[in-house]
């Protein structure tokens, strides 16, 4: 299994590719503000991007902000001189994400709860479960999708499916995680187990595991601090700029 600083330079590595900067840019002193124009490097996460683009992101030091050229200066201008908290309460920021990755030090195997069996299921017959329905936010069922759930463990109740966690693909060594659990069954501790049992599975295969939650999802946030994960880095893109840019 790797280390924590493998895993920590496989993701700054990838965010520097994303973001067009560079891991030193992700490094430096608390509150400095690094401006770069957005590309489409090679290697990049194939997240969609529209014409006018804008992404912030913190890993607890720097804040780097990639964008297009018009909403870049509008960032320069607003941002330059300001300390972290301010930055982030600007009135075109609008939904703050957290990005969890495993404490590798302080992640333990979960023992599963009682009454339910438990199955993994590879690549090649995630597509037998695209059917089901209340499980949206744990695997990707658009084939068109630009990547794709490779990886789920599931809880099953009398035969009947209860509980996912899904692993996509979001680039070559980072797998993003999902989880959804039916109502009915959100109090045995589902969610914890299947999210820590898929945890160990993609780190076995030697990728890093991510798990991604907007700021006001309190449930899903102490679901990745009971397994074991720590709020890695913080993004925004979903921007609204319409009363800062030019419409034409």
């Amino acid at each position: 299994m790797m280390t924590q600083k493998e895993m920590i330079h496989i993701v700054q590595s990838q965010l520097a590719i994303d973001l067009n900067c560079t891991i030193d840019d992700l490094n430096r002193e608390k509150d400095s503000v690094i401006f770069v124009d957005a590309k489409e490097n090679p290697g990049r996460r194939p997240y969609p991007r529209k014409e006018r683009y804008f992404e912030i992101l913190s890993m607890g030091k720097s804040i780097v902000v990639s964008a297009t050229p018009e909403r870049l200066s509008i960032a320069k201008t607003h941002m330059q001189g300001k300390d972290r908290d301010s930055i982030f309460s600007l009135p075109f920021i609008r939904g703050l994400y957290l990005h969890f990755l495993p404490d590798l030090e302080k992640l333990k195997p979960m023992s599963p709860p009682a009454n339910f069996s438990y199955e993994v299921v590879e690549k090649d017959e995630v597509p037998k479960l695209l059917g089901l329905k209340g499980f949206d936010n744990s695997i990707i069922t658009d084939m068109n999708h630009p990547y794709h759930t490779v990886l789920v463990v599931l809880a099953k109740k009398n035969s009947k499916i209860v509980g996912m966690a899904g692993a996509c693909n979001i680039c070559t060594k980072m797998w993003q995680i999902g989880i959804e659990v039916l109502p009915e069954y959100r109090q045995f501790g589902l969610a914890t187990y299947l999210v820590n049992s898929l945890t160990f599975e993609i780190l076995n295969r030697g990728r890093v595991p991510i798990y991604d939650v907007i700021s006001s999802n309190i449930a899903s946030q102490r679901v990745a601090y009971r397994v074991g994960y720590y709020p890695a880095f913080v993004t925004d893109w979903r921007v609204d700029f319409k009363d800062f840019e030019t419409l034409s």
